[in-house]
């Protein structure tokens, strides 16, 4: 490991020579990439400058004290920082680790999802909306933009089915374990005798993926046109601005209405298709290396039931790590850090369980 983190250091100074020299800063694209690659390294090179320092210490208190002839009071001294240092090194280690295990392709992308009502009727389409609301206020926590793609709403403000990105950097590393069956358990407003409901939505999330990444042949498309329908809405049932797109060689097919524009509805539909073709590639290439184990907290299933959200208990569990808060509301109104860093870590946990019995 000390030998890929030295590499890693020397990569780095080399990255910094270069972005000194005037003819990288006047190509835009190389100096990107650079800095790109520098802002990755940056976490790891200065952990395991850290470690080294730790190294350093103990090396120093090993050596006099293997010397011997101090006296009772300065051996105490460099007994601590013996023992500071080593513990220094060896949490320092795990955490290069983690840094150092392999990283998702996409976790800098942004994200296309893709919330639906399921079982409940029109309780799950308001409880639809209810997550998309609690991703919009997440993302505005995190200084992500969102761009509605695709909205099909009810008359009670409910949502049937809503797409939408959010973009900005690493937007996909947090949201990608949202993927799933979200449960509710509550009364609805409409219920008079107060009996508690439970409705499903599914969410999925699905890296944006652009045009270089997945090749579409336009004669495999079938593109249909008809007039946008929903909850209100000056252009609906006016023009045939709305957008279906069905991909013949796998039977997908993507919607989109949200503009009063058909030329912006395809553009948005295109780009939910890719994200689409992309996610069942990847599916794809998964399921053919059986050595490569899926999340363990989570296998993007959309049939897989993930998380509860307990009203009467005021209470959130996730269910494939264990996790559970009761702080619902505030979770509710996009307070979702905590979580999401319980499922980031779990995930961490797992893959250096995987390396260690691979290595």
């Amino acid at each position: 490991m000390l030998e890929k983190l030295k590499a890693i250091d020397d990569r780095y100074e080399a990255i910094n020579q270069e972005l000194m020299d005037p003819a990288v800063i006047a190509d835009n694209g190389k100096y990107t990439d650079l800095m790109r690659e520098h802002k990755k390294l940056t976490p790891v090179v200065e952990k395991y400058r850290e470690y080294r320092k730790a190294q350093e210490s103990f090396d120093e208190a090993k050596a006099m004290l293997d010397e011997g002839g101090l006296d009772k009071d300065f051996k105490a001294i460099v007994q601590e920082q013996y023992d500071e240092s080593r513990e220094a090194m060896e949490k320092v280690s795990e955490e290069l680790k983690v840094l150092l295990l392999p990283q998702d392709p996409n976790d800098d992308k942004n994200v296309i999802v893709e919330i639906r009502g399921g079982a409940g009727g029109e309780e799950a389409a308001l409880f639809a909306h209810n997550l998309y609301r609690m991703y919009t206020m997440y993302a505005e926590s995190k200084r992500f933009k969102c761009e509605v793609l695709n909205l099909n709403a009810t008359e009670l403000g409910g949502v049937k089915e809503i797409s939408f990105m959010v973009s900005g950097e690493g937007a996909y590393s947090r949201l990608k374990f949202e993927s799933g069956v979200h449960r509710v358990q509550r009364v609805p407003e409409t219920e008079t005798s107060g009996r508690i409901h439970t409705s499903t939505a599914t969410v999925a999330v699905l890296p944006e993926v652009e045009d270089v990444e997945i090749e579409i042949n336009p004669t495999e498309l079938q593109i249909d046109t008809y007039r946008s329908s929903g909850a209100g809405g000056q252009h609906v049932n006016k023009t045939e601005s709305a957008i279906r797109i069905t991909h013949l060689p796998t039977g997908l097919v993507v919607e989109c209405q949200d503009e009063r524009s058909q030329f912006k509805n395809k553009d948005k539909a295109m780009k939910i298709l890719r994200s689409r073709l992309y996610e069942l590639k990847q599916q794809e290439q998964q399921d053919k290396i059986a050595s490569e184990r899926r999340l363990q907290v989570g296998t993007g299933d959309r049939s897989e039931r993930i998380r509860t959200y307990n009203y009467p208990q005021g209470r959130c569990s996730d269910h494939r790590i264990g996790y559970t808060s009761h702080r619902l509301e505030a979770i509710l109104n996009g307070d979702l850090d905590d979580l999401i860093d319980a499922l980031v870590t779990a995930d961490q946990a797992e893959k250096l369980k995987n390396s260690q019995e691979t290595a």
